[in-house]
């Protein structure tokens, strides 16, 4: 959607609120806020290819490597509300590496969508496992949400936890169980 568009729609949602879009502190909230939205739904905009961008290397690697503790801001798609936390990624390579700020940025594309947390999780897992064809890949996001917190049931201190488990993860026991030590260690 434009930006026109969606400064638009959010110049009707202040008018519907009963707001006056025209006062000192709201004159040109429209603007801002569509640009605010375009910015934190940019993972449409993106594809896994252009995320990676060839970054991937030859190792000898077949150990476990994790990126833990990538923190994640997501919307959920129930109320358009901010979810905020934390991603583990772990893969068991098959020759090939992945750059590390990949990772990342691979948490970061399908953050930046309207989601629902166990779907985001499953769709870093497949990513993953789809750029470094892993023996394993292993994903456990940890995650406040607003619209739990902010309205609802109102309760401060909950958190969500989801994950996905793929091939090695899935099948081993102690791979996961080794997996799961090692993100619950404190840095």
């Amino acid at each position: 959607m434009s930006l026109e568009k969606l400064t638009k729609n959010y110049l009707d949602v202040l008018t519907n609120l009963g707001e006056q879009p025209e006062r000192d502190g709201l004159k040109g909230t429209p603007e801002r806020a569509a640009k605010a939205m375009q910015f934190l739904c940019h993972g449409y905009n993106q594809s896994l290819d252009e995320i990676v961008n060839g970054a991937l290397f030859d190792s000898d690697n077949d150990e476990m490597v994790i990126v833990k503790d990538i923190e994640l801001y997501s919307l959920c798609e129930h109320h358009m509300l901010p979810f905020i936390g934390k991603a583990h990624v772990a893969y068991i390579p098959t020759g090939k590496v992945i750059g590390l700020s990949k990772v990342a940025r691979i948490v970061d594309m399908f953050a930046r969508r309207l989601q629902i947390q166990e779907n985001l999780t499953r769709q870093i897992a497949e990513a993953v496992q789809q750029v470094t064809n892993a023996k394993g890949v292993a994903v456990v996001i940890e995650a406040k949400h607003m619209c739990m917190m902010m309205r609802g049931v109102e309760k401060q201190n909950s958190s969500m936890h989801s994950s996905v488990m793929l091939g090695a993860f899935r099948e081993s026991v102690n791979t996961r169980q080794e997996f799961l030590q090692l993100i619950s260690r404190s840095n």
